[in-house]
């Protein structure tokens, strides 16, 4: 299945101390065709964007997500606070989008969107071992 978006660029920065890793996709949402609704586009493209910003973190790691408008860079980050990849929901992100819309922020779903994920892998095990 064809991506709903297209990735201009990709920073990936790793914090070796914290063991953690920040990965920064600039991005835009592609056009519906002629046929389609494009509420569910927008909502199947947005999907369709997390699904691969998450793609190679673990259910238990820590993920923190914000999205930004490239060209207005005044407005703050509208964003998800850090909690465990399995926590995050669809209704949680278009709670977030819900915001966005009723902000006084510029937002566009054709603008360009600088969207930053940080994750935090966390040890799974039981301890240390004496």
């Amino acid at each position: 299945m064809a991506r709903r978006f297209k990735i201009a660029d990709t920073v990936t920065r790793r914090y070796r101390g914290f063991n953690a890793k920040g990965t920064q996709l600039t991005v835009v949402l592609l056009t519906p065709s002629d046929d389609s609704d494009p509420v569910s586009h927008f909502l199947a493209s947005v999907i369709d964007l997390f699904q691969h910003a998450l793609e190679n973190v673990g259910a238990s790691d820590m993920v923190g997500i914000t999205i930004q408008n490239q060209v207005n860079q005044n407005d703050k980050p509208t964003g998800i606070s850090f909690r465990r990849k399995d926590q995050l929901s669809r209704d949680m992100v278009w709670s977030v989008f819900e915001k966005m819309s009723q902000s006084n922020s510029r937002f566009d779903a054709l603008d360009t969107w600088v969207v930053t994920m940080h994750s935090v892998k966390l040890p799974v095990g039981f301890g240390l071992a004496i």
